[in-house]
């Protein structure tokens, strides 16, 4: 009958997180995803935190979509601060105190595993995964935000190589069974 894909599925995990220094890459440390307007309206999640500034200084992805809910970072800052509760604060020159231009909100949700993948990190609501709870960061139940920090992927390449080899073996025999049957076969009509 041949061979067919069971099943797909997605380990909801976090990664590792890596260093880049960069202010506007975020990492989300623990549950959560950060939300984005896609171009035709809707919400959409990720955890990706490669973010950057439009020509207008609002926060965006690497794509181009607005982080919800809109964070804009005045011409005149000097610095950019991230906390881990989401604040985003900004040193103005001339100006001693930090000024809190924005809040980032994360969301999470009852079953991760009900969204639905659209490509580019990006997931968004169905049925299946319920709506979102959204909330600040480091509120209860909810990841902190890491500035300066990128969640690399949470697949484990060696134990996956390995199930792939694993995989391959149990082919192969297989394969051997079936060749072997035929020549028995083979030998079973010869004899007749």
């Amino acid at each position: 009958m041949g061979v067919r894909l069971a099943a797909v599925y997605r380990i909801h995990e976090q990664g590792n997180l890596s260093a880049t220094d960069n202010t506007f890459d975020l990492a989300i440390q623990g549950r959560g995803y950060f939300r984005v307007e896609l171009p035709g309206g809707e919400t959409a999640f990720t955890r990706d935190g490669t973010f950057q500034l439009n020509n207008n200084g609002v926060m965006v992805t690497h794509d181009g979509f607005r982080v919800l809910p809109a964070v804009t970072i005045p011409n005149n800052a000097i610095d950019v601060t991230i906390n881990g509760s989401g604040q985003v604060l900004v040193k103005i020159e001339g100006q001693v105190s930090l000024q809190n231009v924005g809040q980032l909100q994360i969301a999470t949700f009852l079953n991760e595993a009900g969204l639905q993948a659209e490509g580019n990190n990006l997931y968004l609501e169905t049925p299946a995964s319920g709506t979102p709870t959204v909330a600040a960061p480091a509120s209860t139940g909810f990841g902190s935000i890491l500035q300066g920090f990128l969640e690399t992927s949470n697949v484990n390449a060696v134990e996956e190589i390995s199930n792939l080899i694993s995989a391959q073996r149990a082919y192969e025999m297989n394969s051997k069974v079936i060749q072997t049957s035929d020549e028995m076969m083979g030998t079973l009509t010869s004899i007749r």
